[in-house]
């Protein structure tokens, strides 16, 4: 692995003051206002305390460590050492410039050196990530990050394919665009012949 692909040390989110409850759901209802609508008719009064709720499960992942996710590893694999991918990883996640979603699928993909992960922390690694406010390259950059900082593999690749509200819901409305970004380390971005095997596994060539 050359220096330029050597993974690099994967931040943790710094701690912020949060608002209290009462103060976010005021917001809310500061926003319901603004966009036109009476926070106080009966339809809308528990939306505000909905939000609240449903922006804790959205955003979760700034409470969670891609070191604990990744942490346990298994050697007993009998002598495996060649490409563990998974693919399809479903996602969905908000824009930090609009607070829209974006969702789609991740692959994730590496050649083992210390050992393999649980299939499913891959999945769960994903999550991490997703459930913050987000831009998809960073979001590419910072899966990539945590597998080669807690695996240490040989090589890692992941690509990313979404579709952003931000571009259908406004702006240019593009229904249906995807975006696609991805990123190899060590083998993978040195060996052209793996970066097509990790294509072709996927059904991209």
């Amino acid at each position: 692995m050359d220096a330029s692909a050597k993974p690099q040390h994967v931040k943790l989110v710094p701690e912020i003051a949060r608002p209290s409850r009462e103060e976010a759901e005021a917001a809310v209802r500061t926003l319901i206002a603004w966009a036109g609508d009476d926070p106080t008719r009966e339809g809308l009064l528990e939306t505000p305390h909905r939000v609240t709720k449903a922006y804790r499960e959205f955003f979760a992942g700034y409470g969670e460590d891609a070191r604990e996710v990744l942490h346990k590893t298994f050697k007993e694999v009998g002598g495996y050492d060649d490409v563990v991918l998974v693919r399809d990883i479903p996602f969905s996640s908000h824009c930090e410039h609009h607070m829209v979603p974006f969702f789609g699928k991740v692959h994730i993909a590496y050649l083992p050196h210390d050992g393999v992960v649980g299939l499913s922390k891959l999945a769960r690694l994903v999550e991490v990530y997703a459930r913050r406010l987000q831009v998809q390259e960073n979001m590419t950059a910072q899966i990539i990050d945590a597998v080669n900082e807690h695996l240490n593999p040989r090589g890692a690749a992941v690509m990313i394919e979404a579709e952003h509200m931000c571009m259908s819901m406004r702006g240019v409305r593009a229904h249906g665009a995807l975006t696609i970004t991805q990123r190899f380390t060590g083998v993978f971005a040195e060996d052209r012949n793996e970066q097509d095997r990790f294509f072709a596994m996927l059904g991209k060539r």
